[in-house]
């Protein structure tokens, strides 16, 4: 099935990045229609405490989410929780699936973000927010005076590790192989750190807490001994997935699945632009997400002008 209404533009995604370009576009009188297929925050809404986005000291992910969500549609643009299956270029406009039913938009701004991966071990879910963490730059404050583990041996894994280290009294980094995989200076930097300490060729097989983390289960790969491991925060580096699924067939996605942009977060498409982790980027936080959201509704509501003007000289219906 096919709605008949034609949009200026559809965002896919409610996070922050997406939201953000709603009040853009809707504040430009762009008929807008935002598309999540959870609830509005996206990971803001899985993060207890927030402490770096300005203006707020601290507020719950929730919140943060909530008021973002009630300024994105002030000014008229739609809302809508489904699951965008494909995003088309059919020019002169671009086609929306949404749970098998098409809309037609004249641009899109794709706003689907990241996500991390998880271990998949017991507890891990469940004290998510609660002592286990994906982001050090986020929670590292909250560990002061504690002991950490940080799983993962790449480059983030190894960054983040010394970054706790302003904070924790000790950070171990429990690593499955015999060796890391991050670049040598951060390893250097790693090695010379009094506070980091390493687990090497072990597995993380579950995380340990009545309501807070207090622990990590690990495996030792070569012997299978089963050891308990005492710390108060988990933080978890193994890698992250973009959400960029529904782009797979536009051509807009790096090896990595991640959408390449310009400066003004324009794609290799014209009239589809993207904001947020999604994008090939080095920092993934929320007010990197506000700014990329606010570049994407300026460059869709310039490329919308410049097609209405293009169609109306081949005297095409816009």
């Amino acid at each position: 099935m096919s709605s008949n209404k034609v949009y200026d533009v559809i965002i896919a995604g409610a996070g922050p990045a997406g939201m953000t370009a709603a009040v853009y576009t809707s504040r430009a009188k762009m008929e807008t229609l935002m598309v999540e297929k959870g609830l509005p925050g996206g990971q803001m809404t899985k993060t207890e405490d927030i402490e770096n986005y300005p203006g707020f000291e601290a507020i719950l992910g929730p919140d943060l989410s909530n008021k973002m969500y009630e300024h994105s549609t002030k000014f008229g643009a739609e809302y809508m929780q489904g699951n965008i299956q494909e995003i088309r270029d059919d020019y002169p406009f671009k086609t929306v699936i949404v749970d098998d039913m098409e809309y037609k938009t004249k641009s899109v701004i794709i706003g689907t973000g990241a996500k991390h991966r998880s271990l998949g071990v017991p507890g891990e879910e469940e004290l998510s927010g609660f002592g286990v963490s994906y982001c050090a730059v986020c929670d590292g404050a909250f560990f002061t005076d504690q002991e950490l583990v940080v799983v993962g041996g790449g480059d983030s894994a190894v960054e983040e590790a010394i970054f706790l280290t302003r904070f924790a009294t000790k950070v171990t980094i429990i690593h499955r192989r015999d060796e890391l995989r991050a670049q040598k200076i951060i390893q250097k930097r790693a090695f010379e750190n009094e506070k980091i300490n390493f687990i090497w060729n072990h597995t993380v097989e579950e995380i340990l807490g009545d309501g807070m983390v207090s622990g990590v289960r690990i495996k030792d790969k070569l012997t299978g001994d089963i050891s308990d491991f005492p710390c108060a925060g988990v933080f978890i580096y193994i890698g992250m997935d973009p959400l960029s699924e529904c782009v797979k067939n536009v051509g807009i996605t790096n090896e990595n699945g991640y959408i390449e942009v310009d400066e003004d977060m324009k794609t290799r498409v014209k009239g589809i632009f993207s904001a947020g982790d999604v994008n090939e980027k080095m920092l993934r936080q929320i007010i990197t997400a506000t700014g990329d959201g606010s570049n994407a509704a300026l460059s869709a509501q310039q490329y919308v002008e410049s097609l209405e003007e293009e169609l109306k000289e081949m005297n095409m219906e816009v």
